[in-house]
């Protein structure tokens, strides 16, 4: 076990070393946790029972990006203005990304190098304004059961997946509900593409110190496959199912947030229960979300939409095809725009889509400024560029000087890319 617990590197190695084969089960050198028996709903004394069952395999290597984990214990998410400034300007040296793509039908042993890995620091950052803030199991179980009945065997089967030799985690399987966590924030930019090839592309701005880094091609429900960038252990940041429906997020650009779910497992839900626009637009207009955000959405026929969702508000439908950083077309806080550039990034989509640009040079546009942001000190530079076809069943990653194509099918990878200053 690492001596320093803030030490994101030597948990990564002992992550790794204790999902692989040779692991001693006996050993009582494991990370420390809050563990304890679960109640008994929603999970069963039949799937607890069955811990005993769980077959250790040997993990491929789920590093994530190299970045300090810790950061997230002392990062301030709830500011309404983060003090970005110069958006754009370079920093002091080129970053390295490294990322991982696995395929891994229902979760197992690639998800679970994933947690050991990553844990200590979700754990720091969930915790991060007490135990107090954060909703009891009771209460996070209830309203994943209430509101989003399908994902319930899931989250057992994870809550299962977090005992690392000491028994499961009861604080994990509370942030793995995603109900009432930390407020968080992404910058982004976002367009959606007509014509007989559609397409959804999107950059995701954001501290590179935070990112997992990880493409996940899942079939979490049994009846609907998932390929996405993951991001909160088991949500995803965009993604794509094998209907053809694909989503992304942009930040809305309000600050704060309430009682709700946080957005990247809304957008998982809609990709494992529904197939096309209309029904993914019933589905979020019954979900209570946390935070604001713009999703766009389009479906293998090339129908989209754009909604805004926030907590208790109705959903705002819209066939605005490119997003920012504000609600749809409209500024609600000036000072967190401007800081984000906000207005200038959507301005230029927008005109783009007016005067006919063609599909290949927009999808170019957003590796350069202003669509692109190499801010990353200031925990708002672009990661990543992602293209989903949904009619060709692909995703194309892409970066200044690289891409990467992934279908739901492929071997599992790692690629190295540097984020150019």
């Amino acid at each position: 076990m690492p001596a320093d617990p803030g030490d994101w590197r030597a948990w990564i190695a002992y992550g790794l070393s204790w999902a692989g084969l040779g692991w001693d089960a006996s050993s009582p050198d494991v990370p420390d946790a809050t563990c304890g028996p679960v109640p008994a709903y929603p999970v069963g004394p039949d799937r607890l029972a069955a811990l005993a069952e769980v077959e250790q395999e040997r993990v491929v290597e789920i590093a994530t990006s190299s970045a300090p984990w810790g950061h997230w214990a002392t990062s301030n998410w709830e500011t309404s203005d983060w003090g970005i400034s110069g958006w754009g300007a370079p920093t002091a040296a080129a970053r390295r990304l490294e990322l991982h793509a696995y395929t891994e039908a229902a979760p197992g042993a690639r998800w679970q190098g994933l947690f050991a890995a990553t844990w200590p620091a979700y754990r720091s950052w969930y915790l991060s304004e007490g135990a107090a803030a954060r909703p009891d199991l009771d209460e996070a179980a209830a309203a994943l059961a209430r509101h989003m009945p399908e994902l319930v065997p899931t989250w057992e089967r994870l809550v299962e997946l977090t005992d690392l030799g000491d028994g499961v985690d009861k604080t994990a399987a509370r942030l793995l509900t995603m109900w009432r966590v930390p407020v968080f924030a992404a910058g982004c930019s976002q367009v959606v593409l007509d014509g007989p090839d559609p397409a959804l592309i999107r950059n995701y701005d954001y501290d590179p110190q935070l990112f997992e880094g990880v493409i996940a091609s899942t079939n979490y429900s049994g009846a609907r496959r998932a390929i996405g960038t993951s991001d909160l252990l088991r949500g995803l940041l965009d993604g794509m199912n094998d209907a053809g429906l694909c989503l992304s997020l942009t930040y809305g650009g309000r600050p704060g947030g309430a009682d709700g779910f946080a957005i990247p497992l809304a957008l998982r839900y809609v990709l494992e229960t529904c197939t096309d626009v209309d029904s993914a637009v019933a589905t979020l207009r019954r979900l209570p979300v946390a935070q604001a955000y713009n999703l766009a959405i389009l479906d293998a026929s090339g129908a989209h939409a754009t909604v805004f969702v926030a907590p208790g508000e109705p959903l705002r439908v819209s066939d605005l095809r490119a997003t920012t950083n504000h609600r749809l077309e409209t500024v609600e806080h000036p000072a967190t725009a401007r800081s984000l550039r906000s207005v200038p990034r959507q301005q230029h989509l927008l005109e783009a889509l007016e005067q006919g640009t063609p599909r290949a040079e927009i999808l170019d546009s957003f590796t350069r400024s202003p669509l692109r942001s190499v801010d990353y000190d200031a925990g708002f530079g672009t990661l990543y560029t992602a293209q989903y076809r949904p009619q060709a069943g692909e995703v194309t990653y892409r970066w200044p000087d690289a891409t990467w194509t992934r279908a739901f099918d492929d071997a599992d990878e790692r690629l190295f890319v540097s984020l150019p200053a």
